[in-house]
């Protein structure tokens, strides 16, 4: 059985143009299921299975594509069968 947990992510001044990178970075890391980009708002909801990947995971990506990292927001857990 696996456990996804889903989490909104803020991602200070992010632009539809910024979409494609900030999508790559965190599909690029290890157990995400599913990824919802909302630039007007500056928010990643990120489903992922938590076995595999930490929040923190994300967290970093973002970073490393060379955006800040805002508080997040709401955390969510379900199951998968």
């Amino acid at each position: 059985m696996i456990y996804l947990v889903t989490r909104t992510l803020s991602i200070v001044d992010m632009s539809a143009a910024d979409e494609k990178r900030i999508h790559e970075a965190l599909y690029d890391v290890w157990g995400v299921r599913n990824v919802t980009l909302h630039p007007e708002k500056g928010t990643a909801i990120i489903s992922f299975n938590d076995k595999a990947a930490s929040f923190t995971d994300f967290e970093q990506a973002v970073r490393d594509s060379g955006f800040e990292v805002a508080e997040h927001t709401s955390h969510t857990e379900m199951e998968e069968s």
